[in-house]
């Protein structure tokens, strides 16, 4: 599936380049309407820092973005290695200090200040074969490598 696009892109390293873009709306009690492929969420606070819990988590989203980005590649990486996966569960912990979001104190910081990536497999291939999947999946996990390597990134306001 994969092989063309690869031959495509080692000719032509521009087409490679394509630019993602997500866009939300602000909406009513503090939230914010996120258009994706699928359908609209709605983002919040979380229940820590005022939320309902009703509406999603940013922090959660982000967490749930690297499962999906790893859980894809754990797959792509498996099926090009050959091994076989009978069952695969991926999970994301990530732990906050809201006094950071909060303004509480200025000395902790905001974001996360550790996240976990864990991969519970069941297969029967060596343990040098796994540890090839997990790390070629790191390496080629999109939302991993941004996660780590902590991209350049650039806010602005726009008065429309």
């Amino acid at each position: 599936m994969q092989t063309p696009l690869k031959e495509k892109y080692a000719k032509n390293g521009d087409a490679a380049l394509i630019t993602l873009k997500a866009e939300g709306h602000i909406g009513e009690n503090i939230s914010c309407k996120i258009e994706t492929g699928l359908r609209i969420s709605e983002a919040g606070l979380h229940p820590a820092t005022g939320g309902s819990g009703l509406q999603l988590c940013s922090g959660d989203m982000l967490l749930e973005s690297l499962v999906a980005c790893a859980g894809v590649t754990l797959n792509a990486v498996a099926t090009s290695l050959e091994i076989n996966l009978e069952e695969a569960i991926v999970k994301a912990e990530g732990d906050i200090d809201f006094r950071g979001t909060l303004g509480i104190s200025k000395d902790v910081p905001v974001g996360f200040k550790e996240i976990r990536l864990i991969f519970e497999i069941k297969t029967n291939e060596s343990d040098e074969k796994i540890q090839a999947l997990l790390k070629l999946t790191e390496r080629y996990c999109v939302v991993y490598q941004t996660l780590i390597n902590s991209v350049k990134m650039d806010a602005k306001i726009i008065n429309v």
